[in-house]
């Protein structure tokens, strides 16, 4: 807000400096020699007198020469404000007046209340700007920070504002969310931390069995190659048990650890591709990139709108990230299945033996080594994919590698 005042100051000592010159300019061109109206009139009324006589002239129609005075006996006596001019060989006296009327000083006063109009107009869209805009801003401006350290609960209040309305409930939705996300995460790493405790006891017993076996029998305690055999098996029975423990520790690990959630509709194919497009042919170009899309026909799909922009977006990235950034396409294939939407970019160094892992999760290729990435962009794509009812595959052509994303009719 300070910044704010810093600006009101200039703004009022422009416009102070805006009356001052603009009054000044009108006093000097009104009391000039060649603004004073009143010469004016004495040289139209001097030409009618030199072309129709004194008789002919009528001041009521003039605004300051109120009287003519021929050369004679009293010709010098007046009061008023007068210029003497020779019309014909004969001195005229003409008498005037400067503010019979006034209207030099009207004009000055009507520029100035124009210009005070224009003043507290400024004044009051700035007072505006303030009270609506930079004020509920500079409330919002430490959301983000505590968001940030993850204090979750700190309270966004609501405002009902035209600039600031939806905003303030995408903060406060953006909240909810990471609070909720926050509670899962910790729910998950709770029941995980239970099963592995649960599984890592439940392990201590064929473990302790196997080790009491194995000094058993080298103690040459089980002389019997019967009971020997017995024992062996006894060994390799506790050996499955903990081999199954072990299998359900690894099967715990690539559970989904992300809580995807999707709300499936219907929309149109022309909004998705628009809302992609709008950002990458701003983007591309500015990264000396050539966007091409392709020709498509609008439809209904079946899906997430939100989760499907995010789905292409990904995929879009991917193609800028690990492309040679010569060429990317948004290409939409015929398919009576479903609707097609493929990314194919140029530059592609992926070995195609790398092909059916690039949609693991934490799984990176090794043309990715000197690019920074957490392997789980495609993943998450197939993830959201299959909450679509879609599909998700990458095929590679030469040094082209092409990625699709099949969705649903809707």
């Amino acid at each position: 807000m300070k910044a704010f005042g810093k600006i009101l100051c200039v703004v009022s000592l422009l416009f102070a400096l805006l009356i001052f010159f603009a009054n000044l300019i009108l006093i000097h061109g009104n009391l000039s020699e060649d603004g004073r109206p009143y010469r004016v009139e004495i040289n139209r009324l001097a030409l009618a007198i030199e072309e129709n006589g004194l008789e002919s002239v009528d001041l009521s129609q003039y605004d300051y020469v109120y009287h003519i005075e021929p050369y004679g006996e009293y010709f010098y006596d007046s009061d008023s404000d007068y210029s003497i001019r020779e019309i014909d060989g004969a001195l005229y006296r003409f008498d005037y007046a400067l503010n019979d009327n006034g209207k030099p000083w009207q004009l000055i006063l009507t520029v100035n209340v124009i210009l005070a109009v224009a003043v507290a107009a400024v004044f009051v869209i700035l007072f505006y700007i303030r009270a609506k805009i930079l004020r509920p801003f500079e409330r919002l401006s430490g959301v983000p920070y505590e968001l940030s350290k993850g204090n979750l609960t700190i309270p966004v209040k609501e405002n009902k504002s035209r600039f600031f309305g939806r905003f303030l409930w995408g903060i406060d939705l953006l909240r909810e969310n990471m609070e909720q996300q926050k509670e899962r995460e910790l729910a998950l790493q709770k029941e995980k931390k239970t099963l592995l405790l649960s599984l890592s006891h439940d392990i201590k017993t064929p473990l302790s069995a196997i080790k009491l076996y194995a000094e058993a029998l080298s103690k040459n305690l089980y002389a019997e190659p019967q009971k020997q055999q017995e024992v062996a098996n006894k060994i390799n029975e506790k050996a499955d048990e903990i081999e199954g423990y072990v299998s359900q520790i690894i099967s715990a690990s690539r559970e989904d650890f992300l809580s995807l959630i999707v709300n499936n509709g219907e929309f149109y194919l022309s909004d998705l591709i628009e809302n992609i497009v709008s950002f990458y042919s701003e983007k591309l170009p500015l990264l000396k990139t050539e966007f091409v899309v392709g020709k498509y026909r609008n439809c209904l799909l079946f899906g997430d709108f939100d989760r499907s922009v995010e789905v292409v977006q990904n995929i879009m990235e991917n193609a800028l990230k690990y492309g040679d950034g010569k060429r990317v396409e948004l290409l939409f294939p015929e398919d009576d299945e479903g609707i097609l939407i493929s990314v194919r970019n140029s530059g592609c160094t992926l070995d195609k033996s790398d092909l059916p892992h690039i949609f693991e999760s934490f799984w990176r290729g090794a043309n990715a080594e000197t690019v920074r990435g957490s392997g789980l962009g495609l993943y998450i794509c197939r993830q959201l994919m299959h909450k679509m009812n879609g599909e998700i595959f990458a095929e590679i052509d030469g040094r082209f590698i092409t990625v699709t994303a099949v969705f649903g009719r809707g």
